[in-house]
């Protein structure tokens, strides 16, 4: 008469652990933020058609699983991406949470994807307070820490002998990041500074400010304007008679989404200019090949570096989900998956500092015409090699 309580104990026992998360998911759940709508639309374009070519690359499935992807436009505001992202983590119940073009939205978003025990991962923004103090286990990026890039840059003048520049940036996180960066390795003097308005309603009448850079004398002018800010400001620059006589140097200003318009638009002016980035299409790397050559045939058009850093996101999700063999209630094994970076990434291979920003290389790039005619940008050289950002010492983990 014992016995029959205790068989039942035990098939009791295993309903409850099976019901308790040991079965396997179905799918792995992705939600994806970004920017839509609003002009800057077209840089969330750009980044969408990455992450559904990565997924038609991995027939959408990461191991065993198929992947459930759920689109988010932002509407490049804080207060709706952290709706969207609340949105993601308590009605879809993702099971990571991506994307992320601007950091004020991002800083707005951060604690509801990561109090509710989700991992976070940017496919660009890298605000300062993330890679700092506001470190997190669960936090990921498949782009750089904001300063980085225009370290770079700063290095690369100071290496040409450029003694004074004029700088200008949008008032946000990023645009005084951007700022910081170049400032920390640029050993020249600063000659004048200015803040534009940013956000939906962002300044892009810049008469003002060219004026007063001509005006300082400086020996070249660095900006960092993304989007259609940046198209608008090297039109400008042209117009003010600044081509051939004060240097432009760029940071997230030129790239794949502006090149064409500019092209289309006969602005000359823009072909040999230098910026730095972490990623070209030109890198020869067999991921990056397969990554460019699929989207020009699936595009007709250059992967943006935005495109580049989506698409490795994806690829990143698939090489922890399958490390892990689908146990997506594994979360010591995904983290730890994810911080190997143990994927064909388009950089190349990479590593991740403690407060989980890539440790890479930073390039010059160089505007060209390709042997088609169409204008993208080629390496020139390496900048900075195995880069680490200058927060990682102020995070805990």
């Amino acid at each position: 008469m014992k016995i029959i309580p205790k068989l039942v104990g035990s098939a009791l026992l295993a309903t409850a652990m099976a019901g308790a998360g040991m079965a396997q998911a179905d799918s792995v759940k992705i939600g994806f933020v970004t920017t839509l709508t609003t002009p800057a639309g077209v840089i969330g374009a750009d980044i969408q058609d990455a992450v559904n070519l990565a997924l038609e690359h991995i027939d959408n499935k990461m191991g065993s699983l198929d992947v459930e992807l759920i689109m988010e436009d932002d509407g490049f505001k804080p207060d709706i991406g952290k709706q969207k992202t609340d949105k993601l983590v308590k009605q879809d119940d993702v099971d990571f949470v991506v994307g992320y073009i601007w950091s004020h939205v991002l800083l707005a978003s951060m604690k509801s994807a990561l109090d509710a025990g989700k991992f976070l991962i940017s496919a660009n923004a890298g605000p300062s307070k993330i890679a700092g103090e506001l470190c997190h286990e669960n936090f990921f990026s498949t782009s750089w820490q904001n300063d980085q890039t225009p370290m770079a840059m700063g290095e690369y003048l100071s290496q040409q002998g450029v003694k004074s520049l004029y700088i200008m940036a949008p008032n946000y996180a990023a645009g005084k990041d951007m700022v910081a960066g170049v400032e920390k390795t640029f050993k020249g003097n600063v000659v004048g500074k200015d803040f534009t308005k940013w956000g939906a309603d962002a300044q892009l009448d810049f008469s003002a400010e060219l004026a007063k850079a001509k005006a300082s004398g400086a020996e070249g002018i660095f900006i960092f304007y993304p989007g259609k800010a940046g198209g608008a400001f090297i039109k400008q620059y042209q117009q003010a008679g600044l081509q051939g006589v004060m240097p432009l140097y760029t940071v997230f200003t030129v790239d794949a989404i502006a090149l064409p318009k500019l092209q289309a638009g006969g602005l000359e002016g823009v072909l040999g200019s230098k910026m730095t980035q972490f990623w070209s299409p030109d890198l020869d790397i067999a991921a990056n090949k397969k990554f460019v050559d699929g989207f020009l045939a699936k595009y007709d058009r250059y992967p943006s570096f935005y495109a580049a850093q989506a698409y490795d996101s994806i690829m990143l999700i698939k090489s922890a989900v399958e490390a892990v063999d689908g146990n997506l209630g594994d979360m010591d094994g995904l983290r730890a998956a994810m911080k190997a970076a143990d994927y064909d990434s388009v950089r190349g291979k990479y590593t991740y500092g403690n407060n989980h920003m890539p440790i890479q290389n930073f390039y010059l790039r160089e505007v060209v015409k390709d042997d088609q005619g169409r204008w993208t940008t080629k390496i020139v050289s390496t900048v900075l090699e195995n880069h680490q950002d200058p927060y990682a010492a102020e995070c805990a983990l």
